[in-house]
């Protein structure tokens, strides 16, 4: 009955920047764009990105509030967005050359290590790397 994950959206209020983290730096591909004139919202702006068989809509309602910042509490609800990568180490000296920091990590364990960097909303992004699966 149920499939696979189609899609995870993501709001933001500078649709342009989460594009150019998104494909820039973590190497996803744009798909497509559209914008919806009318919504209960407002008008609303939808980039599809792809990488690896997953997509993130970018949404952004241009009248929208802002979210309030996340702060290191513990909370309900989705955590993160976690991604695969070949070699941890590889993949957080790539991003440190770009301008990204580390947020903590990496951790290594005897069957992966993990690490998390924020997106520029602040968003988290879990990178992980299986040893053995």
């Amino acid at each position: 009955m149920f499939k696979r994950i189609d899609h995870i959206e993501l709001l933001t209020a500078e649709p342009e920047r989460t594009i150019a983290f998104y494909v820039g730096v973590l190497g996803f591909r744009e798909r497509d764009r559209r914008c919806i004139p009318e919504t209960p919202s407002g008008p609303l702006e939808l980039t599809y990105l792809e990488l690896g068989g997953t997509t993130i809509e970018v949404m952004c309602y241009p009248q929208a509030s802002p979210i309030a910042p996340r702060g290191s509490e513990q909370r309900l609800g989705w955590q993160c967005l976690a991604l695969e990568v070949d070699d941890i180490d590889a993949a957080l000296r790539l991003l440190e050359q770009q301008g990204i920091a580390v947020t903590w990590g990496p951790v290594k364990r005897p069957d992966y290590a993990r690490a998390e960097i924020r997106d520029p909303d602040g968003n988290p992004i879990e990178l992980r790397q299986w040893y053995a699966r």
